[in-house]
């Protein structure tokens, strides 16, 4: 299909510039963005009627098939919640239970303007499925640990990173309290072997910090970093109790730190120092989590509270600027993640397009179009969602997937899962 929007306003992300202008599609690319100009041959030509376009936000850290432990075990702190009621339930999941509960978070991320998931979780031969069904992307970090993943890593990192435009994969391990040493050396010598980052759940809690200094006299951070896990990069999840030395490895591995303020509060895990990060030079982006820990996967809700948070730390200091937030989570996501042709609305990317409804009443009025999708967005202002060159929400419409059918599979499978 080759699309022409037009009577638009633009941001690409390159920057802060908004324009008036126009953008043409043709099959999966972006092939021009500018002012207003002649042309012929669209399959589709698209009235913005000023609303703005804009790069589709990107979840830089979920569990997406979790959709099943929505307000299943709530106000509980992270291993009450993990060992008690997460891993019990986790231990009777099928095929079938992911590839259904995906859909479902791919129902609300399609409806946040979001094109990629950053997901960890299993049965991802399930989530391919889920994928090309609704042609949303699914970019899977290995959640390795001792219970597995660790032995077929390999082997599963160039199956999925071969399987399709819409499908890649990281290495990473669930998280140091969850994997030993010996498993940890393992996906570490992986890592140097293929040049490749890997991520993982970080200092999430003071006691998963205490924990490990206990058995290794260091941090998460430090010692695998010692181990060499992070000789290519990589990042981290929540990473909410750091000390100066941890913030330095994150710096000189040029690491990625994405922050799930909704999930942090739900459990009592702490704040983030969002905006020491940000002043030492460390890319930052913003995740839901999962959908048991969160409970919603709105991602506007963390985008919120990320940028809002950390002036309860610095006493009307922190003073986040809210355009390196939303770029953390447009463009810096995809760049980490390998994936560069996904980050901006420029000639030659991938057509991933949100549309923001700009006559939403949240939105108005127009003083600051950054700082309202940030401060004042929601679900409510993303009128339309394309990826890879493919309308797949408009209007409140899914037009890849049966939003009912889903619903009913869901309601049926918990019913046997409870």
């Amino acid at each position: 299909m080759r699309y022409r929007f037009y009577n638009s306003k633009i941001l690409s992300m390159e920057d802060r510039n908004i324009i008036d202008g126009e953008i043409w599609v043709n099959g999966s690319e972006i092939e021009y963005v500018g002012k207003s100009k002649e042309g012929s041959g669209f399959d589709e030509e698209i009235d913005c009627e000023g609303n703005l376009l804009m790069p589709t936000l990107k979840n830089a850290h979920t569990h997406s098939a979790m959709t099943f432990s929505r307000s299943l075990a709530d106000n509980l702190p992270l291993d009450v919640w993990l060992n008690t009621k997460i891993f019990p339930m986790e231990a009777k999941l099928k095929d079938e239970h992911v590839y259904w509960f995906s859909k479902l978070a791919i129902l609300e991320y399609l409806k946040n303007g979001i094109s990629l998931a950053c997901d960890m979780y299993f049965f991802r031969d399930a989530s391919n499925r889920a994928s090309d069904e609704s042609g949303f992307r699914f970019c899977y970090i290995s959640g390795a640990n001792d219970y597995g993943g660790v032995d077929d890593l390999e082997e599963q990192y160039h199956i999925h990173n071969e399987y399709s435009d819409l499908v890649s994969m990281h290495l990473g391990c669930h998280a140091e309290y969850t994997t030993s040493k010996d498993n940890l050396m393992k996906i570490a010598a992986l890592a140097d072997k293929l040049k490749a980052p890997v991520f993982m759940h970080n200092s999430e809690t003071r006691k998963e910090v205490e924990g490990c200094i206990e058995r290794y006299g260091k941090t998460p951070t430090q010692i695998l970093d010692e181990l060499g896990m992070f000789n290519y990069g990589g990042g981290g999840y929540h990473c909410v109790h750091f000390d100066d030395k941890d913030y330095e490895i994150f710096k000189k591995r040029d690491m990625l730190a994405v922050f799930n303020p909704c999930s942090n509060l739900k459990l009592s895990s702490g704040i983030a120092d969002i905006k020491r990060f940000i002043d030492e030079g460390i890319s930052v982006s913003v995740g839901t989590d999962g959908a048991g820990s969160n409970n919603s996967l709105n991602i506007f809700r963390d985008l919120y509270l990320a940028c809002v948070l950390p002036n309860v730390r610095g006493e009307g200091e922190a003073n986040i600027d809210p355009f390196v937030l939303l770029k953390g989570l447009t463009s810096v996501v995809p760049k980490h993640m390998g994936l560069d042709k996904i980050c901006y609305l420029k000639e030659g990317q991938k057509a991933d397009i949100m549309m923001v409804d700009m006559t939403d009443p949240s939105m108005q009025p127009i003083n600051n179009i950054i700082e309202n999708i940030v401060f004042s967005g929601s679900p409510d202002i993303v009128k339309m969602t394309m990826i890879n060159g493919k309308i797949v929400y408009k209007d409140g419409e899914y037009l890849t997937l049966d939003k009912k059918e889903i619903y009913e599979r869901c309601n049926s499978l918990m019913q046997d899962l409870r």
